[in-house]
């Protein structure tokens, strides 16, 4: 994917671990959610975003793709305690009732 090209120059430009969690989504489709997963977790264990919901969301996601439910509903728990607005709880809920 040429988007993961693109979010390899704005990280050279501005360093920020929001655009590396985007770069990660961006990898989970070219590389797989395991390579991802893995890039989030590096942003997690440095004490980046560990209040940013998106972070545990998108980590939530990638192991629903790897069929490690009992880890996404950790993830999806954790996503849902540091978010208020409504549509997104409703968006967390919903992918956590659908887990198997």
């Amino acid at each position: 994917l040429q988007i993961v090209g693109l979010y390899d120059v704005l990280l050279a430009a501005v360093p920020s671990p929001v655009i590396e969690l985007n770069r990660a989504a961006a990898i989970s489709k070219r590389d797989g959610p395991l390579a991802a997963l893995a890039l989030v977790d590096g942003i997690l264990q440095r004490g980046e975003l560990l209040d940013y919901y998106l972070a545990h969301s998108a980590r939530a996601e990638f192991y629903r793709q790897l069929g490690r439910a009992e880890e996404a509903r950790g993830a999806y728990r954790r996503a849902l305690e540091l978010t208020q607005q409504l549509p997104e709880r409703r968006f967390l809920e919903g992918r956590l009732r659908a887990l198997k």
